[in-house]
């Protein structure tokens, strides 16, 4: 009988280190949260990783439980060899620019926000227009470490945005779903119509 090889593991640095091999020292993963919701903030993460940092758990911030993804957010945040920015872009913006344009200037603020510009960027999912060498990685939160650490950086500090709208906005549930237009959501606002942060340019489903 033919055996089967083991699949291989994933390299979580394999990006990082082609772009070492060219030439750049300072390479920043970003991803957003927030692109799909009814209500609420787009918010991006960018993270600069030194070479040899291993985060043990990390992974694709969607498929982390709540208390993983704490307790690696508070890792990245606390240590002060990782360099991290966030970038946020309100509800009204969105409303604005659109969520393209929206995610894309989340993203750009994030990089922004970095206290060492970066000489190399990963972009899970978009090519973002900067003055920077960017590599667009699709499903990059699956394949790059520094995108898993800008993606727990911005999915950890939105669902905290959002518990925090959920005080001043009790009726909508916001502590439960971030604004995504779940059966719940759904139901609040045909009760109750939107509130202050919710996206007028989405369509509610109120009606």
């Amino acid at each position: 009988m033919q055996s089967l090889k083991p699949p291989r593991a994933r390299d979580l640095h394999c990006f990082e280190r082609k772009a070492r091999s060219a030439g750049f020292t300072r390479i920043a993963g970003i991803d957003e949260a927030g692109r799909g919701p009814l209500a609420g903030p787009v918010v991006a993460g960018a993270c600069i990783l030194p070479p040899s940092k291993q985060l043990r758990g990390i992974d694709d911030s969607k498929k982390l439980p709540r208390s993983a993804r704490i307790a690696l957010f508070e890792k990245i945040t606390s240590d002060p060899d990782i360099l991290y920015g966030v970038g946020i872009v309100d509800h009204l913006l969105v409303d604005e620019l659109n969520i393209w344009n929206a995610t894309l200037l989340a993203m750009q603020r994030a990089v922004d926000a970095l206290s060492t510009s970066p000489d190399y960027l990963l972009v899970d999912g978009l090519h973002l227009p900067h003055r920077i060498p960017c590599l667009k990685i699709i499903r990059g939160d699956q394949q790059s470490i520094s995108i898993c650490a800008g993606a727990i950086v911005a999915k950890e500090t939105r669902d905290r945005l959002m518990e925090e709208y959920h005080q001043q906005y009790p009726l909508y549930g916001f502590d439960q779903h971030k604004g995504y237009g779940t059966p719940q959501h759904q139901a609040a606002l045909r009760e109750h119509g939107p509130c202050p942060i919710h996206r007028r340019s989405f369509r509610l489903c109120y009606e």
